[in-house]
């Protein structure tokens, strides 16, 4: 089992582990690939997600308005220079 010793650091308001290229070899991870992160027992479990791309009525469905901000653009106000 490949395994080293990390510093967390902050990236931004967030917290970040840059993972040394044997550890993502041996969990079969690339760059730009999404994961699954959960917390189990204390511990951070990374879990590659399926590669397949997700149809909108996916995305629609994953959408979360708290989260996300619930913000919308107002559509009955000019804010820059748009032509109605």
């Amino acid at each position: 089992m490949a395994m080293v010793e990390l510093d967390i650091k902050q990236w931004g308001n967030n917290l970040g582990v840059r993972l040394p290229v044997a550890i993502a070899r041996a969990a079969h991870l690339r760059a730009d690939q999404r994961v699954s992160i959960a917390v189990e027992d204390g511990r951070v479990v990374v879990t590659p997600m399926d590669d397949a791309p997700l149809t909108l009525e996916q995305r629609l469905a994953r959408f979360d308005p708290q989260s996300h901000g619930g913000e919308a653009m107002a559509a009955d106000e000019r804010i820059g220079a748009e032509r109605w």
